[in-house]
């Protein structure tokens, strides 16, 4: 007999929020980004909750594991684990989200493993009165720093109204942008979505954005758009300038290259996105700050792990973040809160997003911080209208999968998204 809470059904709610069309290495975010509502209910009336991704393959994932977890304990953590791996079965790895970089068994497992380890622990903490962060060791702090996240952008989406954010397609665009964001939500560092225009525009946004904020760390991610000779120049340019460079160039050996012609510290959530990688990573010498996120390295567990990893290599870590809502914030939160080894600030897309899934008042922005929930489990609440207007936007906005390429051909047909394109 269970000793604990047990599953009795999983519902997966499939929704879409409007988004903007934020400019990226491979082309423009959809009008709508595409994410799923995770719930465990138990024989207790207690469900837990999570955020996870949306697109046709992790739905599809999403219920097959749903459909193997009733009887399981939800404290038993290790069990979901080899549930989720058992209801996978046969499926194969060449169809992943786009979002968690190449395909592989561990990182198709650990994508589903991760959306319903989270919903365990919200239901843990409900049935036990405690939040998620001290189920996960205790706080090492109560609030967790965000960064500023800048994108170029156009005003609105083809054939849209523009939308509020305005449009920034040059330093002084990226300059007014910074603004809103510090002036609005007190962010302390500030990260430029780079890889869209050639470098030498990219670098001029990053010095107007010193000259305007002298005393915030600056971060530039072209999301390996450069090729190894760029990057080297890119780098001795910016040198003393950037808190770190992510990803200015593809794979280990290739970051290893540029990582051995500079000082400049090289981040990445491209390159080391599994455990697999991290021995390669670290022997080569390639980077020198990981970013985790727990969507796509297997949950809560997984990624105090991988912070350990990168405490004992002498590694950085902060957090990686892409379109987003209040639930996922909520589990980045938790976890944050109770990751010793969290050196750097986190991303976050939440400042783009127009609409959520939870209840308003409990997570905000407090000098670029935000304060961990005080509530059980991960302290917020579905706001079940919203779920179910976002379902309905899901039904109708025919979107099933991002395609960021696609996105852009509706302005420019002949893109292609291939990289390096500088």
């Amino acid at each position: 007999m269970s000793r604990g809470l047990v599953v009795t059904d999983v519902t997966v709610t499939p929704i879409a929020v409007q988004d903007p069309p934020l400019l990226n290495s491979v082309g423009v975010h959809q009008p709508y980004a595409l994410r799923s509502v995770v719930e465990v209910h138990t024989d207790a009336g207690i469900t837990g909750i999570a955020e996870a991704y949306g697109d046709d393959p992790t739905l599809d994932r999403l219920r097959r594991a749903a459909a193997v977890l009733p009887g399981l304990d939800v404290f038993d953590v290790h069990g979901l684990a080899q549930r989720v791996a058992v209801g996978l079965g046969e499926v194969v790895a060449d169809t992943p989200t786009v979002l968690i970089g190449y395909a592989s068994v561990a990182k198709t497992v650990a994508a589903t493993v991760a959306a319903f380890e989270v919903a365990l622990f919200d239901a843990q903490g409900k049935a036990t009165g405690r939040r998620v962060c001290d189920l996960l060791g205790g706080a090492v702090r109560e609030a967790v720093p965000f960064s500023a996240y800048l994108f170029y952008k156009w005003a609105g989406h083809p054939g849209l109204e523009p939308d509020e954010f305005g449009e920034a397609l040059d330093p002084d665009g990226i300059v007014r942008q910074a603004k809103w964001l510090v002036d609005r939500y007190g962010f302390g560092s500030i990260k430029l979505k780079g890889g869209v225009f050639p470098p030498d525009e990219e670098i001029a946004a990053i010095r107007e954005l010193r000259a305007e904020f002298p005393d915030h760390p600056l971060r530039l991610d072209p999301n390996a758009n450069w090729t190894v000779q760029t990057s080297l120049r890119v780098a001795a340019e910016l040198a003393g300038v950037l808190e770190y460079l992510e990803d200015p160039t593809d794979g280990i050996a290739d970051m290893a290259r540029v990582a051995a012609g500079t000082g400049l510290p090289l981040a990445t959530n491209m390159c080391v996105t599994s455990f697999a990688d991290v021995p390669p990573a670290v022997e080569q010498g390639a980077v020198q700050i990981i970013l985790g996120d727990h969507h796509f390295w297997g949950g809560f567990r997984a990624c105090q792990k991988l912070a350990g990893i990168c405490e004992t290599f002498g590694l950085g870590m902060s957090m990686h973040s892409n379109t987003h809502l209040g639930l996922s914030l909520a589990a980045m939160t938790h976890l944050a809160a109770a990751t010793p080894h969290l050196t750097y600030a986190c991303d976050t897309h939440s400042p783009w997003q127009t609409e959520d899934i939870i209840e308003a008042g409990v997570l905000s922005f407090v000098d670029g911080a935000v304060p961990v929930p005080d509530g059980p489990g991960l302290g917020v609440t579905l706001d079940r209208d919203a779920v179910a207007r976002l379902h309905e936007q899901w039904r109708r906005c025919g979107i099933r999968a991002r395609d960021d390429i696609a996105a852009m051909r509706v302005r420019h047909p002949d893109w292609t998204g291939g990289r390096p394109r500088f």
